[in-house]
């Protein structure tokens, strides 16, 4: 099929891709332009995860708070980048916000499975194999129904893995690595806080530090 300038045009406007990344990539998909996109954004996805893993310094971003409407329920959560340029874009504050909001609707604990203290770790585990025997299961199974419990526990409680409430096809860490593939620099939740009215201290949200 003939790649015509029109179509690398409306690719190029759809993706903000440059126009031979984007004539290449209606080359490699036959012409078909969603197939094209999808081409583009799991290609920006791949340099995102370089730009995650490369040690980048990252000591610009932004403070974001949230708080709802009745102000029973606030959040402050410290997202950083690499450079104030990026850090003053709308699609960089708009992920800091949407990740605010997250916290304040979902109430993760941690920001990465990470810093999920071990003792916790242990003791969810120990909770979940009971369970399990108690179920009847056969104990040389346990182990492995037990892992699979665990990375639903680690949904609820850990910022990254919660699929995000906007668009619960993707987690916050798939969400993080599209703004990375769009901004073209490393970003980092750092830290967040969630206070609720009428909470204890133990159950606010936890520092990512």
């Amino acid at each position: 099929m003939e790649i015509t300038a029109q179509m690398v045009k409306d690719l190029r406007e759809m993706t903000g891709a440059g126009p031979l990344d984007c004539k290449k990539a209606l080359e490699q998909n036959g012409g078909d332009i969603q197939k094209a996109v999808d081409f583009l954004r799991e290609k920006g996805l791949a340099k995102a995860a370089k730009k995650l893993s490369a040690g980048r310094t990252m000591n610009e971003g932004l403070v974001m708070t949230y708080a709802h409407h009745n102000n029973r329920l606030a959040v402050i959560v410290e997202v950083n980048c690499e450079t104030d340029f990026v850090a003053k874009t709308e699609r960089f504050q708009a992920f800091a916000h949407d990740v605010a909001l997250q916290i304040a609707n979902l109430a993760p604990q941690y920001v990465t499975r990470e810093e999920v203290p071990e003792a916790v770790v242990q003791a969810e585990r120990a909770i979940q194999r009971r369970r399990v025997l108690d179920e009847g299961k056969p104990e040389a199974m346990a182990d492995k129904i037990v892992d699979g419990r665990m990375s639903k526990f680690y949904e609820e409680i850990v910022l990254m893995e919660q699929p995000f409430i906007k668009d619960d096809s993707m987690t916050i860490a798939q969400y993080l690595s599209a703004v990375v593939a769009d901004v073209g620099e490393s970003i980092q939740i750092r830290r967040f806080a969630r206070f609720a009215l009428g909470e204890n201290a133990d159950d606010n949200g936890a520092d990512g530090a």
